[in-house]
């Protein structure tokens, strides 16, 4: 990490792994306004600074943000 970001190589590999239309899983997020935990979504892409950008099923657009939220890729890669 760089000035409180991650580096631009932690970003694209971020990006390899969440790559647009996965399907994901809440798994901890501190906000008030989350998602219940477990909620899940599809991604929608990766900013610069490393958040994954998710439409969750429920009707939320809060990102995932790198280094404080946690999501999980899950197999279902069609939505429910």
């Amino acid at each position: 990490m760089n000035n409180g970001f991650p580096s631009r190589e932690l970003v694209e590999g971020i990006r390899a792994r969440y790559p647009v239309g996965t399907r994901v899983e809440l798994v901890k997020m501190d906000d008030v306004q989350a998602p219940p935990v477990g909620t899940r979504g599809t991604v929608l892409g990766v900013d610069d600074i490393g958040s994954i950008m998710v439409r969750w099923d429920n009707g939320s657009s809060l990102h995932v943000v790198y280094g404080e939220d946690i999501c999980r890729a899950i197999s279902d890669n069609v939505k429910e």
